[in-house]
């Protein structure tokens, strides 16, 4: 494994990876590599998770294919230098930012879509001009094992590598040093990758997850009643059967609406589904026998199961759980409590539907809030009262695959942003560049490596007038306590903390300190007055 680190920051180290020529041929071989192998891609979706052919086109393989096309016909304008307008204290220098590769990144994947979520970092990490790791979840080993065995013969093995294998694996790979981690994954692991980076001070992107909610208000419309009802249907069970980070965690409504959108979601589910158990089609299973037990175990609280009015069926041998709904289960019940990653779907009731917004507020910040409505000040309320990685007004899951758009989490939902041009800024660091010019610049008289004050530095570089560094001068470097004595002294410095002793000679640092300017002040100040010409009448003089 070492070695093969080693590789790749030697392969970065050489500068290959930075050329756009370079990054353009992987991102197309990625293209070949999905268009011509979609049947494999469909048969390892299939073992590992049940997806429909239909299912995994529009997830996985039509993901990727939009993302790389977009990517490619960006590129060129996010690799070129942006120019930044300058204040005008600056003239005539001129600024600009410049994305360079982080260097060699780690991308760890998950398990529910686990061609995407491996390769749409990877798109971004490619974009950038780094070099990189994938590994994928060892809980889709159909989908890992394809990974090992193609990315090789597509996408410049010395460069970019795809590493097996479980746990034990992943964790000797945080071990190592990193220029950046990318996580998809539970809170609880992303956790434990934020504390295996912070030894080497890797900056690490995290994509977590958490309960989304979906907000439906009463609607006039019977029309825009079915289409919020299809739409939560298809954006909750279609995604790997809600086995998704943006899935549909509750669903909130008022009293007076939730027996008729109960009834609509029903058929809707049936037409997409099928009638019961037996008959469920286009519908993944859960991934295995852990999450299955857990996402059981949900229904078997009494009260809980109480509040089915939908579903509830399972088959342990299939792995299969019926789309269920469950009207108002007890809040403090584990499925109102903790993420459901599942085919659940509790419904809460509320009096007023702006009570949704306290209601949110009360649990950690989403990945995303979902709310159909055509209400405009609701609509405002929610962005402004609310926090969340993402908001989807009217339509689920569809941010997700808007590359124009940032994805990602906030608070336990994650951190960091990609897709597009974010995935691009993720894997890149913005550097920012000065170009100073040679300008002509003021010769002043007095010595300005001998005056210690604060505004040397502008004075050095003519930011300011002669005359007004003198006058910063006589304000703040005369505190004089001496014999020595001159015309206007007690007003300039009546307002000055006590002056400090003189220094002894030979005490000067060289740096402008104040021996420096008690040895000098007076002479500088006489050829500034010859400089700046000043009325005779108001000229300071050296005289005792």
């Amino acid at each position: 494994m070492e070695g093969s680190i080693a590789e790749l920051r030697e392969t970065f180290t050489s500068g290959r990876t930075k050329s756009v020529e370079w990054r353009k041929k992987q991102l197309k071989a990625l293209l070949d590599l999905i268009s011509e192998n979609e049947d494999k891609i469909f048969h390892a979706l299939h073992q590992d998770l049940g997806k429909h052919p239909a299912e995994s086109y529009r997830d996985e393989i039509g993901v990727i294919l939009k993302s790389v096309d977009y990517t490619l016909s960006c590129l060129d304008k996010w690799v070129a230098p942006k120019k930044e307008k300058l204040p005008l204290f600056f003239f005539p220098a001129k600024g600009e930012v410049l994305s360079e590769p982080l260097g060699v990144v780690l991308i760890f994947s998950s398990w529910n879509f686990p061609i995407s979520l491996a390769l749409d970092p990877l798109i971004g990490a490619i974009s950038a001009g780094n070099t990189a790791v994938l590994k994928p979840s060892e809980l889709s080993p159909a989908c890992m094992s394809f990974l090992i065995e193609t990315v090789p013969l597509y996408l410049d093995n010395k460069a970019i590598k795809v590493i097996g294998g479980g746990a034990d694996v992943g964790q000797r790979l945080l071990e190592l040093k990193w220029d950046k981690i990318f996580f998809t994954g539970s809170p609880r692991v992303g956790s434990l990758v934020m504390t295996a980076a912070a030894k080497h001070l890797t900056p690490v992107t995290l994509e977590l997850g958490g309960k989304c909610p979906v907000i439906v208000d009463n609607f006039s419309s019977p029309s825009k009643s079915k289409v919020a009802a299809k739409r939560i249907v298809g954006g909750k069970w279609g995604p790997c059967a809600g086995q998704a980070c943006i899935s549909i965690d509750y669903l909130l409504v008022e009293e007076k609406s939730a027996s008729n959108l109960i009834e609509l979601l029903k058929k809707t589910i049936k037409k997409f589904y099928g009638e019961n158990l037996k008959d469920l089609k286009n519908l993944s299973r859960i991934v295995n026998k852990h999450h299955f037990e857990r996402i059981s175990n949900l229904l078997k609280d009494p009260q809980v199961a109480a509040s089915i009015v939908y579903g509830g069926s399972v088959n342990e041998e299939k792995l299969v759980i019926e789309p269920t709904i469950l009207l108002d289960p007890p809040l403090d019940s584990d499925i109102m409590t903790e993420e459901i990653f599942g085919p659940l779907l509790p419904i809460i009731t509320l009096k007023n539907i702006e009570e949704s917004i306290e209601f949110i507020n009360s649990k950690p910040k989403p990945l995303v809030i979902y709310a159909f409505t055509d209400n405009e000040t609701f609509k405002k309320r929610i962005l402004s009262e609310t926090s969340s990685g993402t908001v989807t007004f009217n339509d689920v899951m569809m941010q997700f695959i808007c590359d124009a758009l940032p994805f990602g989490g906030v608070g336990q939902s994650g951190f960091g942003r990609y897709h597009g041009k974010y995935s691009f800024d993720t894997f890149s660091h913005e550097k920012a560049v000065f170009h100073g010019a040679f300008f002509p610049e003021i010769e002043p008289s007095i010595d300005s490596q001998r005056i210690g004050d604060p505004l040397r530095f502008l004075f050095v570089n003519g930011r300011i007038p002669l005359k007004l560094m003198a006058t910063k001068l006589e304000e703040s470097e005369v505190k004089d306590g001496s014999d020595k004595k001159k015309q206007g002294e007690e007003e300039l410095t009546k307002n000055l903390p006590d002056p400090p002793e003189k220094p002894e000679p030979g005490d000067c640092c060289g740096s402008g300190c104040v021996r420096c300017v008690w040895d000098v002040y007076y002479e500088e100040l006489e050829a500034y007055n010859r400089l700046c010409k000043p009325d005779p009448k108001n000229s300071i003089s050296n005289s005792s």
